[in-house]
């Protein structure tokens, strides 16, 4: 039987573009972080119950700020600017590196970070340097191998034992997901609302890891 949903209060707060704009440094975050194209979007919606929750286009790119969905009182989900294909000018894109890089490293309230990968292109440059930023912060990591429904059930299981693999001893846990076959939906819920302190959280369900 399905479990309640712990995200399904999740709403639209707001849109940040400036430091000054972040909502009080207070609670429990977690970011959510991903190349443009990866499913970012998708899986938030799909996580939180919502179809029309986070804006989802084919034109990779389309999240072009911080944006916070509130949980709950001083609980955030903050999904941030997919990071590779958005063209827009340079200027805009050093706005979004500085604004990032110091929403990662300064904010006091960020307690994980969900990270995103297209299963068929996992662990690239930016992947890579978004589990840097968390691991020297010693954020609580989650990778989500989303789209796996694009491959056959033997692949998605040799892409699974490579990227954990590559971060064995990190302490990051990585799993399957599939937002538009619900696959991996339960452990990452749990994982989410053990990190943001929600009532109820399957502490067993966040440690999980799908196979």
């Amino acid at each position: 039987m399905p479990q309640p949903n712990p995200l399904k209060a999740a709403r639209y707060l707001r849109a940040v573009h400036l430091p000054a704009q972040l909502p009080p440094d207070e609670g429990f975050e977690v970011a959510v972080a991903g190349r443009s194209n990866a499913g970012k979007s998708s899986a938030l919606n799909a996580l939180c119950g919502d179809g029309k929750l986070a804006r989802t286009s084919k034109t990779p790119g389309r999240t072009q700020q911080l944006v916070f969905f509130e949980v709950a009182a001083q609980r955030h989900l903050v999904d941030l600017p997919g990071y590779g294909y958005a063209e827009v000018p340079e200027a805009l894109r050093r706005h979004w590196r500085g604004l990032i890089d110091r929403y990662l490293r300064e904010r006091a309230a960020l307690c994980a970070l969900l990270l995103v990968m297209d299963i068929r292109h996992p662990l690239r440059e930016f992947d890579r340097l978004m589990l840097d930023y968390a691991l020297a912060r010693g954020l609580a990591v989650r990778v989500l191998l989303t789209k796996a429904d694009k491959l056959p059930r033997g692949r998605q299981a040799q892409s699974l034992r490579e990227v954990q693999a590559a971060l064995a001893g990190s302490g990051v846990a990585v799993q399957l997901f599939s937002a538009l076959r619900g696959l991996g939906l339960e452990p990452a819920r749990g994982f989410l609302a053990e990190q943001l302190r929600l009532g109820g959280a399957d502490a067993d369900s966040a440690r999980a890891v799908e196979q």
